[in-house]
């Protein structure tokens, strides 16, 4: 797991860019020149330890810079045949390209963001996997090309700030984070999942080689299903324990987190060590009990952090300094403190639980939208625009029926905003699938691969630490997809999952009730803040004159009866950062 920056032009603060992104990559920091181009690399040693596996890697004319893992790398030396020096997944990547030119990307088996510059045809090919777990963030003006893991690394290289992207600013007030390859600074972008870009002397061309929305339903036998799912699952939880360093899991005590837990440690020969956060005060916050007893179950070597408000304030500015930008999850506050406990106890790698709701139906939500969608005759495929109406109240956000919801309708912007029209923010989303496909692939797209993995890539690499996702394996996903719905949707969440976890994990932890990874965020910052949290926003508006200061208070009051929380929060945040980089 690394940092990767690169340019088409020679300039003298390249090596600070390098250093910017020494938090993914502190065991080395990599710099190669070929004419104007410049790449540089910072590496976290997981797979192969030795120096020959340090990059920025050249093989012939090829220059790669490649942050990630690729899980089937072994395999790919063996079945494509291929003539490897190194013992690293670096180098499969390169010998992949010299075999199939731009079409190898959908035989890696991983989570990757690369670059891999040819010095005969002067081009570069660069790539963002399927489900987002790596990112990737480019700069094209003028015929100038920069790409890098972090904005900041691009920002470090341009001659004054962007000005702010107000597009962005209407994305991330309802989805927590910009989409559509947006960022919050105009002319800075961000490759999409399942995307690559082609960059020669005459074209710049981003592209899509990879989709989700023409799985059809092929699984119908409950049995059967239940057999390849359970294989699948521990097939990509083993493939992701191929590491040079120990590997950890994080354990909420959530079934998710719970059953890969329980299969690491079945598989493994040694006692695991899992890791558990938790808070001194808004204990229903807490998930530590439930850690504890699968802890317990699984005999393995448990650690809790336990925080408190001065933490979780203290963490605020950091993670805006790590995501460069706002960014909306609060979650992402603990999963950072999280991170640094782990990465103190020298461990490089964990596994988390990421991805199991969104293929096996976890969210009560989408069977309340169902029963909505069903009330209304059911269209197939699912609409974007018949269902408007309803999405433009909704979104596909988590609490759909809640009049407060979780984030900004379109509506609510309106209200928000002085000069503001409602606007379908997922236009570029469309699939052929029926509503229940449709609710997964609409989390793939954005939830997934926005928001939860920008949360666990910027808060883990933050502090040195790789998360890996055995839910997000491609194989597992596509067989999910390809299940009956009804079959699926049972008589619980979480049908299919449970009834195989119920074979490693207690009952009681099977059958819980569905907490989510929570904290007393707003708890917390309307205590420390007080009337400052609503000033620090008023300050800002002052600035841009682009919010109704009356709806502005109406949040407010409302957060402090715990109403609109992320409404406010999000609010916060971006007001947060824009006062950090432009007043």
């Amino acid at each position: 797991m690394c940092g990767i920056v690169g340019t088409n032009f020679k300039t003298e603060k390249f090596y600070k860019s390098i250093e910017l992104l020494d938090h993914r990559g502190p065991d080395n920091h990599g710099y190669f020149e070929f004419e104007n181009n410049q790449f540089g690399h910072t590496r976290l040693s997981i797979i192969d330890l030795n120096d020959e596996a340090n990059q920025p890697m050249v093989f012939d004319n090829l220059v790669i810079t490649f942050n990630g893992e690729i899980y089937n790398y072994q395999e790919l030396i063996k079945n494509e045949d291929l003539k490897c020096i190194t013992k690293s997944d670096t180098e499969v990547i390169i010998r992949l390209y010299q075999k199939y030119a731009e079409n190898f990307l959908n035989k890696l088996n991983g989570m990757f963001a690369f670059c891999i510059f040819d010095k005969k045809k002067k081009s570069f090919f660069c790539a963002r996997d399927r489900f987002g777990k790596k990112p990737f963030y480019y700069y094209y003006q003028n015929n100038k090309f920069i790409y890098a893991s972090e904005i900041k690394s691009i920002l470090n290289l341009l001659d004054s700030t962007p000005t702010m992207n107000e597009i962005a600013l209407s994305e991330y007030l309802s989805f927590m984070t910009p989409i559509n390859n947006n960022t919050f600074y105009k002319g800075i972008n961000k490759l999409s999942a399942g995307q690559l870009i082609y960059f020669d002397e005459k074209n710049f061309k981003v592209s899509s080689y990879y989709d989700i929305d023409n799985i059809k339903t092929t699984q119908f036998d409950e049995k059967i299903v239940l057999e390849n799912i359970e294989t699948k699952l521990i097939k990509s939880v083993k493939s992701r324990l191929v590491s040079d360093v120990e590997v950890a899991t994080l354990l909420s005590g959530g079934v998710d987190s719970s059953l890969t837990s329980a299969l690491y440690s079945k598989y493994s020969k040694n006692q695991i060590n899992t890791f558990c956060i938790g808070y001194d005060e808004h204990l229903h916050y807490s998930e530590t009990s439930y850690a504890q007893i699968v802890a317990k179950h699984i005999n393995s070597n448990h650690h809790e952090l336990i925080i408190g408000r001065k933490d979780f304030i203290e963490t605020i500015d950091k993670m805006l300094e790590y995501t460069d930008e706002p960014f909306g999850d609060s979650a992402s506050i603990p999963t950072y403190l999280l991170s640094k406990y782990i990465h103190k106890q020298g461990i490089k790698v964990a596994l988390s639980g990421e991805g199991s709701d969104e293929s096996f139906l976890g969210y009560d939500n989408y069977f309340k939208m169902l029963q909505y969608y069903n009330s209304k005759g059911s269209i197939e495929p699912f609409s974007l625009t018949k269902e408007w109406e309803f999405n433009n109240r909704a979104f596909f956000n988590k609490n759909i029926y809640q009049s407060c919801g979780e984030t900004f309708t379109e509506k609510q912007k309106e209200k928000l905003f002085l000069n503001y029209k409602e606007k379908n923010l997922l236009e570029n989303y469309k699939s052929n699938y029926s509503a229940i496909k449709w609710l997964t692939y609409i989390d793939f797209k954005v939830w997934i691969a926005e928001v939860l993995m920008t949360k666990i890539d910027k808060m883990s690499m933050a502090n040195s630490l790789e998360l890996r996702a055995p839910f997000l394996d491609f194989n597992l996903v596509e067989y999910m997809l390809s299940v009956d719905e009804n079959l699926k949707k049972g008589n619980t969440n979480k049908y299919l999952l449970k009834q195989i976890a119920e074979k490693y994990l207690p009952k009681e932890i099977v059958h819980r009730q569905k907490k989510g990874f929570s904290s007393p965020f707003i708890e917390w910052t309307l205590e420390e803040y007080k009337q400052e949290s609503l000033n620090i926003i008023l300050e800002v508006n002052a600035t841009l004159n682009i919010f109704n200061k009356s709806f502005i208070h109406f949040l407010y009051n409302e957060a402090k009866e715990k109403r609109f929380k992320q409404h406010f929060w999000n609010l916060f945040i971006f007001s947060k950062w824009f006062k950090k980089v432009y007043l």
